[in-house]
C-alpha cells in the first residue's frame, strides 16, 4: 500500500481530554526503565541546567535539505549565505573569505568547469576528501564521500564549501573548529577546538532522487540515515541540528508514495516515524520549545497510545507550562 504524507505539525494537543498523573509509582518507574530501552539512544537525562544560552531557536533552522549528517555546531541559516563568485580572475583570487569572518577560506587549487557546473544545495554530491590537523597530521582520507548538498549530512565546513566548487575542481578549505567538529572533537584523532584543512575535489553532482518513487526499503535506509545524524547531534547536545535531522527523516517517512509497499515495510516505516517523532520531543523539550514537543508526543500517541516514552514527555511538557498556561491538569491518564 502506498504511503501517504504526513508531518509532526499535523497533531495538536487536545488539552480538555487528556492528561497525566507524573506522580503515579508505575509511571515513575516506566520512565526509569527507558533508560535501559534498545530501541534507540533515546536518552532521558531530564535535568534542566543546560546551558541553551548560545542555541538558536528551531525557527532559525534552514527548512531546505540543509542537515543530517555534519559534525558541527553551527545551525543551517544562522550564518550569511557563501559569497558569490568574484570577477577577479582566478589566478589572482588567492584565498576567498567565504563567510567574511575569516573561519572558513577556500583556495581553489585545480580549476573546474565554470561557475555554471557548481551543484545546487538539495543535490546529492559526491567529493574527494582528504582532512588534516595544523601539524599535518591526516585524519580522515575518502576518495568517494557521497552526501546530500545542505541537509547537514557532513561537517558544516564540508557542506558550505561544496557550494562554491565548480565540477571537477580541486580546493584547500582552511575551517575554524566551530565548522568542523567543535569543541568535543571527534575521539580518538580529532582533538577539542581543532581547526583542520581540507583538500576537496567535486568529482559529481546530481539531483536527489525523488521520494514518491522510492521503494520501501529505500525509503527506510535514507530515513534512518537522516534519523541517526540527528542522533549524533543530540548526543553532541547541538538540539537544534537535532530538531532539523528528525525533520528530514520524518519528510522521508511521511511523504507520498507512488509504489505499493508491504505490510513489513509499512510496520518498519511506522517504527521509524515514532522513534523520530520521540527523539524530535526530547530535542524540543531540551531548547524548551513545549507547544512543539506536545505535537509530537501527541503524533506519537496517535499510533501508540500506550508509547511510555511519549506519555512521560508530554507529562513533562504539561508540567513545564503549567504556570504560564493554565492550572496543571489533575487527570487519570491518557
Amino acid at each position: 500500500m502506498a504511503s501517504g504524507g504526513e508531518g509532526p505539525a499535523d497533531g495538536s494537543p487536545d488539552w480538555a481530554d487528556t492528561s497525566i498523573d507524573l506522580s503515579s509509582p508505575g509511571l515513575a518507574k516506566a520512565s526509569a526503565s527507558m533508560l535501559d530501552s534498545g530501541e534507540d539512544f533515546e536518552v532521558l537525562d531530564e535535568d534542566d541546567d543546560d546551558d541553551l544560552s548560545e542555541l538558536p531557536p528551531l525557527e532559525d533552522i534552514g527548512t531546505g535539505r540543509a542537515p543530517p549528517a555534519r559534525d558541527d555546531t553551527q545551525a543551517p541559516g544562522s550564518e550569511q549565505a557563501p559569497e558569490e563568485a568574484s570577477d577577479v580572475p582566478r589566478a589572482a583570487e588567492e584565498w576567498l573569505d567565504v563567510l567574511g569572518s575569516g573561519l572558513l577560506k577556500k583556495k581553489t587549487l585545480v580549476p573546474g568547469q565554470g561557475v555554471e557546473s557548481r551543484p545546487r544545495r538539495g543535490q546529492d554530491v559526491t567529493v574527494r576528501l582528504k582532512a588534516m590537523l595544523e601539524d599535518g597530521s591526516m585524519v580522515e582520507d575518502n576518495p568517494s564521500l557521497s552526501f546530500t548538498l545542505g541537509d547537514c549530512d557532513v561537517m558544516q565546513a564540508l557542506d558550505l564549501s561544496v557550494q562554491l566548487l565548480e565540477m571537477g575542481e580541486t580546493a584547500l578549505i582552511t575551517s575554524d573548529a566551530k565548522y568542523c567538529y567543535g569543541p568535543q572533537g571527534r575521539s580518538p584523532d580529532i582533538p577539542p577546538h581543532a581547526a583542520l584543512t581540507l583538500e576537496v575535489q567535486l568529482l559529481a553532482a546530481q539531483d536527489a532522487p525523488d521520494l514518491e518513487l522510492l521503494r520501501g526499503g529505500e525509503k527506510i535506509q535514507l530515513a534512518n540515515r537522516k534519523r541517526e545524524r540527528g542522533n549524533f547531534y543530540y548526543q553532541r547536545a547541538d538540539y537544534v541540528l537535532a530538531v532539523n535531522s528528525y525533520d528530514l527523516a520524518l519528510k522521508t517517512v511521511g511523504s507520498s508514495s507512488k509504489v505499493d509497499f508491504s505490510p513489513e515495510e509499512e510496520a518498519e516505516l511506522l517504527e521509524v516515524k515514532v522513534k523520530c517523532l520521540n527523539n524530535l520531543a526530547a530535542s524540543q523539550l531540551k531548547l524548551d520549545h513545549y507547544e512543539a514537543a506536545l505535537r509530537s508526543c501527541t503524533l506519537v500517541l496517535e499510533h501508540q497510545p500506550e508509547n511510555i516514552k511519549a506519555l512521560f514527555r508530554k507529562g513533562r511538557c504539561w508540567h513545564s507550562r503549567a504556570s504560564t498556561v493554565r492550572p496543571y491538569p489533575s487527570s487519570k491518564r491518557l
